[in-house]
């Protein structure tokens, strides 16, 4: 038995791709969308084989903002409905600011910021037009202080996007005739593509164990979750109020 249909961005690999396969072996269907369509084939292929849920793919530039809402309307009207939207696409490209790289930070921006605003409106189109849904955004635990370094820009979008998602949950306490909800995950060092060239990080977990601690926060429909649970609630809080000095160490 189906539990709903969830659209998944930035599918093709780490985080989306392995949160597509928890999901549908916990009953859903899915739309995948991704830039690399051979990889989407590929997971959509392994997923059906596991557990005979339906599977969409649709490849897909984030920053093609009419690809975007394109892309959203026809998996609405393809899979009958979408229950759930999560805005998992994103880029960790950076540099400090002001060292001649200003191409790597205006792409991540454009990605992770703009490229999620899309994503969200053509989402939130879908929602009110059915009067229901369920949209995710994938923040960072690095959006609570701004970061260093490469970090810079990168933590800023996802500050970003997870006001984005606190102004849409505000908004919806005054829509009691939309049933709309909103949760906003903070993953702390979950091993993925992203990430695989850090030769160290602070209490990196493996795909797997990281994308069950998201998966679970979705499906009990938190407001915000920082995952996995231990060491990022604490640490994030800490994060949040320390000095800059202590966070510097930290990070």
């Amino acid at each position: 038995m189906s539990r709903g249909v969830c659209l998944v961005t930035g599918a093709s690999s780490g985080l989306g791709a392995e949160t597509a396969r928890q999901l549908a072996a916990r009953g859903w269907d899915l739309g995948l969308c991704a830039r690399r369509q051979d990889r989407l084939e590929a997971l959509r292929d392994d997923i059906v084989a596991r557990t005979g849920r339906r599977v969409e793919v649709r490849a897909l530039d984030v920053t093609d903002d009419a690809a975007v809402f394109d892309v959203v309307r026809d998996l609405r009207a393809t899979l009958g409905g979408l229950d759930r939207v999560v805005v998992n696409a994103g880029l960790g490209k950076g540099a400090p600011l002001g060292t001649g790289r200003y191409d790597a930070n205006r792409e991540t921006a454009m990605v992770n910021f703009v490229g999620a605003l899309a994503q969200v409106e053509a989402a939130m189109e879908v929602f009110r037009d059915q009067r229901r849904g369920h949209l995710v955004v994938v923040s960072s635990v690095t959006a609570v202080r701004g970061m260093r370094k490469a970090m810079t820009t990168y933590a800023a979008t996802k500050a970003g996007v997870a006001v984005l998602a606190e102004g849409i949950r505000h908004e919806m306490l005054g829509e009691p005739d939309l049933d709309i909800r909103v949760t906003t995950v903070f993953p702390g060092y979950i091993r993925s593509e992203m990430n695989e060239h850090l030769s160290r990080a602070p209490f990196m977990v493996d795909t797997e164990v990281g994308v069950r601690a998201m998966v679970r926060a979705m499906e009990d429909e938190k407001e915000q979750a920082f995952v996995p649970a231990w060491p990022w609630v604490p640490l994030g809080t800490a994060l949040r109020h320390l000095p800059l000095g202590a966070v510097r160490r930290m990070t």
